[in-house]
């Protein structure tokens, strides 16, 4: 791992991260990749709108899954990266997705900051998110 992505995660991500706010903006002018790379049950019952899913960054199936799926993309894509499980400084799942993507050579990659969790900090603020039907 190069030493610009290892003071980048002890950091905390800081200089990669966007904010609710922007994504929302950028996903209406542009078209970031955005993942999740949270758990499955997260993603099942809400997710933001045309996301797509990798697998847990946690979990070694979960981050194979996510090189799997950027494989074929250039490594000047813009990625965003995001869970929302629990509050930022506890998520088990950015850190190791942000610096697997890294260690592929993609250089826009950003990790959205999400304070407390999905729900609070996207879906109630009304941005957009698919959402799975009540069964």
């Amino acid at each position: 791992m190069t030493k610009l992505i290892l003071l980048l995660l002890a950091a905390g991500l800081s200089d990669s991260q966007i904010s609710s706010e922007k994504l929302a903006e950028r996903m209406k002018t542009g078209k970031p990749l955005v993942i999740h790379t949270g758990f499955a049950v997260l993603y099942r019952s809400a997710h933001i709108a045309g996301t797509v899913y990798a697998g847990p960054g946690s979990k070694p199936e979960g981050l194979e899954d996510l090189k799997k799926l950027v494989a074929n993309e250039p490594r000047d894509r813009e990625i965003v990266i995001y869970c929302g499980c629990c509050p930022w400084e506890k998520c088990p799942n950015i850190r190791p997705a942000f610096a697997a993507l890294h260690d592929m050579g993609f250089t826009k990659v950003s990790a959205l900051y999400v304070p407390e969790n999905l729900a609070k900090d996207w879906i109630d603020k009304g941005f957009p998110t698919d959402k799975r039907a009540a069964q």
